[in-house]
C-alpha cells in the first residue's frame, strides 16, 4: 500500500506540472485512454486519501496484532517455565 501510495503521489506531482492542455494518457486495464489533467488529478487525489486510509488502518491492525502477539508469548512463556520443585514439611 505505502509503494503504492508513493507511486499515486509521483504521478500526481508529475501530473500538475504539466500544460493544462497536455495530452495526457491512462491506463485502464491493457488500454491507454485519453483522459483531461482535471479528470486525472481528481483521481489522483481520491486515490491517494483511499490510499492513506488503508495504510492507516493496516497499521493500526499491525499494531492491535502485534500487541496480542506479545501477550500470547508472555503467557505462553509464563505456562512453559519450570515449576519450582515443592518442599516438604
Amino acid at each position: 500500500m505505502e509503494l503504492e501510495l508513493s507511486e499515486t503521489n509521483q504521478a500526481s506531482t508529475e501530473v500538475e506540472k504539466l500544460a493544462d492542455d497536455a495530452v495526457i494518457y491512462k491506463a485502464t486495464g491493457s488500454l491507454m485512454i485519453k483522459a483531461e489533467k482535471t479528470k486525472i488529478i481528481t483521481e489522483l487525489a481520491e486515490r491517494k486519501d483511499l490510499l492513506n486510509t488503508r495504510v492507516t488502518i493496516l497499521g493500526k491492525q499491525e499494531e492491535r496484532v502485534r500487541s496480542q502477539l506479545k501477550e500470547l508469548q508472555t503467557k505462553l512463556q509464563q505456562d512453559l517455565s519450570p515449576v519450582p520443585p515443592m518442599t516438604q514439611p
